[in-house]
């Protein structure tokens, strides 16, 4: 029998599960981080409304700083900002910020270890109408090769808030990453939340595949399970929020015991969750994998739900890689 972990929402699969995108958690989680420590600060490209830090901007409007549209400012200001005793978190959207000031993040943020966290905004193919241009599917990718960036990805709107408040007591550059679109609220309150530790959603008694995934898309992978229980394949969800530092040790332990991986993830597979999980999994435990997510391939405009499903990554394609993995086991 699959069991839910004790801490997920009552209505994980009620058609009336309340939506909220988890750029809303980034502007809450900022202003509770604001209000616990003074040396909080906010830095944005034009887009306050879009990655939700008007709230903070009103409150704290000595600690807000509007760069304009300038992103490569932005990264620049926000280091000298993080070496001088601040915890500057800035904001736009992830197809400029990582995406146009990459460079800069590199040089001044990552080479001197400034204590700067970049929220990246509309990440993901369900960036929907906006389309390809900007509908960031490689800023993972980017930002885990860059040496003393941490890498986190909230799976709904709660943990997002819990993961701006953790970021603030990390020390050195920390990169957030958002959706625009609403997407189910799974987790609670009492949902634990760990930077850098793995942490199970769903467990069957038998499990012979372990899912791992990290992001809105993680809720296909559990209503997936849920139907492939029904056939009776047993599963491990994982939700692995924090990308960099992976927590290895925990994948290759539920690996060894499943014999079998998939990864979901709303980015694409060279150089994402997969690419690390692969990783990972190559130097400690190698076991049959397949991989959710985009193909080598740009996006295009449309409807949030529909790309999701266009494009592989709804529950569908779960149930398939699983079916597929256990082949390839066999």
């Amino acid at each position: 029998m699959l069991t839910p972990d004790a801490h997920l929402s009552e209505k994980l699969f009620a058609d009336d599960i309340p939506q909220v995108p988890t750029r809303n958690g980034y502007g809450e989680g900022l202003i509770l981080a604001a209000e616990e420590n003074p040396n909080v600060v906010a830095l944005c490209a034009d887009l306050t409304e879009s990655t939700r830090i008007e709230a903070f901007a009103k409150k704290f409007p000595d600690r807000f700083f509007e760069m304009g549209v300038a992103e490569q400012n932005m990264a620049t200001v926000a280091a000298g900002l993080g070496v001088s005793g601040k915890i500057p978190f800035i904001s736009s959207y992830a197809t400029f910020s990582p995406g146009r000031n990459w460079e800069q993040i590199r040089t001044t943020i990552c080479y001197n270890d400034s204590n700067v966290k970049i929220a990246g905004h509309h990440a993901g193919i369900s960036v929907g109408p906006d389309g390809a241009t900007h509908q960031a599917t490689e800023d993972v990718a980017m930002m885990r090769a860059l040496p003393n960036m941490r890498v986190i990805v909230p799976c709904d709107a709660v943990e997002a808030r819990k993961a701006v408040v953790a970021a603030s007591h990390i020390w050195g550059p920390v990169y957030l990453r958002f959706a625009r679109e609403k997407t189910p609220v799974f987790t609670t309150e009492a949902t634990p939340f760990a930077p850098g530790r793995l942490q199970l959603f769903w467990e069957s008694k038998k499990p012979g595949v372990l899912i791992v995934g990290c992001g809105p898309v993680l809720y296909h992978a559990l209503s997936a399970a849920w139907e492939l229980e029904k056939e009776k394949i047993g599963v491990v969800i994982a939700n692995c929020h924090t990308i960099k530092p992976l927590d290895e040790k925990t994948i290759a332990s539920l690996a060894k015991r499943a014999g079998a991986v998939v990864t979901v993830e709303e980015h694409q597979i060279a150089g994402g969750l997969g690419g690390a999980v692969a990783e990972a999994l190559a130097r400690h435990e190698p076991v049959p994998m397949e991989f959710v997510g985009l193909r080598d391939t740009f996006g295009e405009s449309g409807p949030p739900a529909a790309l999701i499903e266009k494009y592989g990554m709804g529950k569908k394609d779960v149930v398939a890689a699983v079916r597929k993995v256990l082949k390839r086991k066999r």
